[in-house]
Formats: C-alpha cells, structure tokens, sequence
C-alpha cells in the first residue's frame, strides 16, 4: 500500500477489532486504500473473519475478547508513526486520505474523529446524528464508532487503551481533552443494524445512561453488565 505523504515520512496503521465481522469488514478494509498496514485484532470470531481479513491482506492477530484489550494489542503490533482505530463496520466516505493527510501535516500534536453518520435514511438516524454531533463537540466526547486518528507517540504518551470492558473509547478520549481533539469533517458511515434491532430510542438511551453512569463514576464492569 502507498503512504499518505509522498516523502514516506509518516506511516499509517489502522486498527479494526473485530468479532464475527465478516459481513462488513471487506467493505470497510476495502474502503481503506492509502493505508500502510491494516491491523485485525480479531476476539474470538466464529464466521470466518480471520480468514477473510487475511484474504483482504490485513495482518491478523488475536486477543480476548473486548475492545479495549483488541484495540490495545493492535496498536502494539502496529507498526505505524499514526495510528487510526476503527470499527469494523464503519466506512470512512470519500476524501478521508487528503483530510488525513492534511491534518497530519498542520496538526501533529492533535487527535482526531471523523463525523457521525448512520446508514439508514430514517428520520430517526438524522436526530441521532445531530444528538451525536452535540454530544461530540459541546463535551468534546466522540465515541469510537466516529475513528480516531492519533500519532503514536502522543498514544503513548497518554498511557494506551487500558483494559476495559466498555468505556474504553471515553476513557481515552478524556485523557486526550478537547483542546488536542480535531474534529475532521469527512463522515464514518457506521451500520444502523443495532439501533434498528434494538430500537432506534432505546439504544441511544441506554448509550446516555451509560455515559452519565460512567462520568459519575461507576465502574465500565457494573456499566458492562447494564450495556449488555
């Protein structure tokens, strides 16, 4: 794959937990050319998604499941200077590598997410978007189904996902704070399927219950077990 920057000088590694993913992840890796290196951190999958990732020419590794272990131990075995981690099934639109390429350049020192965009043209995926987009620039909060870009040494610097079992999006964000979080206006198109199946209201409250629970401080294990 070709760098982002003609020169070589900065790497991209993009690193995608996956469990039984198999349905959207070529779509999502195939969305994802300019890249150096696309990192599976598959969690136990039993629908092929090993298999198919290394078919799609990611480098596939193995982890417990959990996104905050799967994306932890991606970015160990990435090898690249910027790291962005995403979801599986989102899709990053058009334009995505010059807006990177252009924030890697003018703001190495920053983080940053993309925008919310849910694919389904109900009604109701438009009032979460917008409910979305105020979450994430008035509490500077992007949850990780928005991708975020972060060189690695800043990554490091701020100690790593940690280990958690839900939160650990939130978590890292916060320590990064919102004066060093850019937020790019290229949109990650993330699957409706879970709000369509669990109901578009209900799962965007429980998303809120979760979030107000863990900023009053309980722990990601009891808000785990509510998330279900």
């Amino acid at each position: 794959m070709l760098g982002l920057r003609e020169d070589g000088a900065e790497r991209l590694s993009v690193v995608i937990p996956a469990l039984n993913a198999a349905a959207t992840l070529r779509a999502c890796v195939e969305r994802l050319a300019g890249a150096n290196e696309i990192v599976v951190v598959d969690g136990g999958s039993n629908d092929g998604t090993p298999a198919l990732a290394a078919q799609l020419d990611a480098k596939v590794i193995e982890a417990p499941r959990g996104r905050g272990v799967q994306l932890r131990a991606g970015a160990e075995a990435a090898m690249g200077d910027w790291l962005l981690f995403l979801h599986a099934d989102t899709l990053l639109d058009r334009g995505w590598q010059q807006a990177v390429r252009e924030h890697i350049a003018a703001f190495p020192d920053h983080a940053a997410c993309f925008r919310f965009r849910l694919d389904d043209p109900a009604w109701q995926a438009r009032v979460i978007e917008r409910g979305v987009s105020l979450r994430a620039g008035m509490l500077g909060l992007p949850y990780g189904d928005q991708g975020l870009l972060i060189s690695r040494r800043h990554y490091d610097a701020l100690g790593e996902f940690r280990a958690l079992p839900l939160m650990e999006d939130v978590d890292l964000v916060r320590r990064i704070g919102r004066k060093r979080l850019r937020h790019l206006d290229i949109a990650a198109v993330t699957s409706a399927a879970r709000w369509r199946q669990d109901g578009w209201w209900r799962r965007s409250a429980r998303n809120l219950l979760c979030l107000t629970l863990y900023r009053a401080g309980v722990s990601p294990e009891r808000i785990a077990r509510l998330y279900g």
